[in-house]
C-alpha cells in the first residue's frame, strides 16, 4: 500500500472553458498527479453511473487514463502483461510486469502494485491455467476489501481464458469501455494544459515537415522527418502512417510508401500522433509540391476548397448542448460524386487516443449513427476528406477544437496552405 485511496469527487480547475489560459500554464508533477487524480475520479464516476463495482483494464491507454502509470505502451497493446483493478471505492491495485513496479511509486492514484500473473500462453505455455486462477483470485481479493465486494465488473482486452475464468467465478461481465470513454471524453483545466502543449510540439514537427517536401523526396522520407521531431520533442508514437502523394491521397486510408514526390502533386497528412504526456494529437492538412514552375491547378484548388469549407461549416454549426443527432443533420452536405469516398465520420472525440463519441454522417446514421449530447470541455476532431469517386487527387482537412460554454475553441492552429486557397 503507498497511499490511502480517496472516494473524493473529482473536480474541474476550469470555470470558464471560453476564458482559461491553458497554453501558457506551466507544467509541473504536480499538474501531472492532479491531472492523474482528476481521471481516476471521473472513470470511478462512470463505474457508479453503470452500476459496476469496478473495472479490471488490459488496455495500457486506459490504465494510463485511469492511473498516470506508462509502461512499453505499444508493446502493451498486443500483450496482455499488466492489468489495473479500480474498484467503484476501495484500493485501486496495479498488477505490473515483471521487475516494473518501480515505475508507478509515488503515484497518488495508485495504492498497491503487484506483480502481474502470466496470464499470456506466450509467456507461461502450458502453465496459463495455473496463472489464470492466481488472476482471479487477485481479482476476488481486491474486491473482498472494496467497499461494495460485489462481482458486477467491467472488463476489456482480456484473454478470452481470463474472461471464461471470471464468469465461471460467478463475476457479471460488461465491456469496460462504455464507462472508460464516457469517463475520457470531459477534460479538466490541467488535462487542457498537457493537451495544449502536445499540439504545440507536433505543429512544430509538422512545419519541420513541410519545410521538407520537394520532388524526389519519398513519401517515407518526408513522414521520417516528422516523426523524428516529434520523438526528439518528447513525443511518443504515431498510430498510423497516414501520408500519401498525387493519386494515392484518393481514396484515403492509403500508407505511407516509397513513392516519390512529384513537382505539381498533392501531399495529404494526418497526424495521429501521441504526443508528449501521452495525449492524442489529431489535425490533419494537405501540402503542394512545389518546383519546376508547378502551380496548383483549378481542380486542385477546388477539392482544397470543399474540404475547407467542410471543416469551417462543421465548426461553426458546433455548439454545447446540441445533440449528435442535431449535429449530424445539419452538419455540411457532402456533394455528389464525393460521397462514396468520404470521411468515416463528421466528428470523434479526441484526448490520449481517438475517444468517444463518434458522430456519424447523417446518410450513416441508421446503420452506426448514436445520439448523445455536445458537452463544454470535450475536445473534437472536425473532419473532412474530399476525393472524387472518380479518382484523382483528394484532400484531407482535420482540426482539433475544444468545445465551451459558448462554441469551441481551436486546439489546432497551423492554418491552411496558402497556395490552395483561392484567393
Amino acid at each position: 500500500m503507498t497511499t490511502p485511496y480517496s472516494t473524493a469527487a473529482p473536480t474541474n480547475t476550469a470555470l470558464n472553458y471560453d476564458t482559461v489560459d491553458f497554453q501558457d500554464t506551466p507544467i509541473d508533477l504536480a499538474l501531472e498527479h492532479r491531472v492523474a487524480v482528476y481521471r481516476l475520479g471521473r472513470l470511478r464516476q462512470q463505474i457508479k453511473e453503470h452500476d459496476l463495482n469496478a473495472v479490471v483494464l488490459f488496455d495500457p491507454i486506459n490504465i494510463r487514463y485511469a492511473c498516470g502509470v506508462r509502461n512499453m505502451q505499444v508493446y502493451s497493446q498486443r500483450n496482455p502483461a499488466r492489468y489495473l483493478v479500480v474498484p467503484a471505492e476501495g484500493p485501486v491495485a496495479l498488477f505490473e510486469y515483471r521487475s516494473c513496479g518501480h515505475l508507478a511509486k509515488g503515484m497518488p492514484t495508485i495504492d498497491e502494485i503487484h506483480g502481474a500473473s502470466s496470464i499470456m500462453p506466450l509467456h507461461s505455455g502450458p502453465h496459463s491455467p495455473r496463472h489464470v486462477k492466481n488472476f482471479v483470485a487477485e481479482i476476488d481479493d481486491v474486491m473482498r476489501r472494496s467497499a461494495s465486494g460485489g462481482k458486477r465488473i467491467g472488463i476489456e482486452s482480456a484473454p478470452t481464458e481470463v474472461v471464461s475464468a471470471l464468469a465461471e467465478h460467478g463475476y457479471t461481465l460488461s465491456d469496460a469501455a462504455r464507462p472508460v470513454e464516457i469517463a475520457k471524453s470531459i477534460k479538466s483545466f490541467d488535462e487542457l494544459t498537457l493537451i495544449a502543449k502536445s499540439v504545440e510540439l507536433t505543429e512544430q514537427a509538422m512545419a519541420v515537415m513541410e519545410r521538407a517536401i520537394e520532388p524526389g523526396l519519398t513519401e517515407n522520407g518526408l513522414w521520417s522527418i516528422f516523426q523524428q521531431k516529434v520523438i526528439e520533442t518528447g513525443g511518443e508514437y504515431m498510430e498510423t502512417r497516414l501520408l500519401s502523394s498525387g493519386d494515392r491521397t484518393n481514396p484515403w486510408f492509403q500508407e505511407t510508401s516509397a513513392k516519390q514526390l512529384a513537382a505539381g502533386e498533392l501531399v495529404a497528412f494526418d497526424t495521429d500522433t501521441v504526443g508528449v504526456y501521452g495525449y492524442y494529437t489529431d489535425f490533419s492538412r494537405t501540402f503542394f509540391v512545389g518546383g519546376e514552375g508547378a502551380k496548383p491547378s483549378a481542380k486542385q484548388k477546388e477539392l482544397y476548397s470543399l474540404s475547407r469549407d467542410e471543416i469551417e461549416t462543421n465548426i461553426a454549426l458546433m455548439r454545447p448542448g446540441m445533440s449528435f443527432r442535431e449535429y449530424s443533420e445539419k452538419a455540411w452536405k457532402i456533394p455528389e460524386g464525393y460521397r462514396e469516398n468520404r470521411y468515416l465520420a463528421v466528428v470523434h472525440g479526441c484526448g490520449m487516443t481517438g475517444e468517444w463519441p463518434i458522430i456519424s454522417h447523417s446518410m450513416d446514421w441508421d446503420e452506426v449513427g448514436y445520439d448523445g449530447i455536445i458537452q463544454p470541455g470535450m475536445t473534437l476532431c472536425v473532419e473532412s476528406f474530399c476525393g472524387h469517386r472518380d479518382g484523382g487527387e483528394g484532400v484531407k482537412l482535420e482540426e482539433q477544437v475544444l468545445v465551451t460554454e459558448t462554441g469551441v475553441r481551436r486546439m489546432s492552429t497551423y492554418g491552411y496552405s496558402d497556395l490552395l486557397t483561392n484567393r
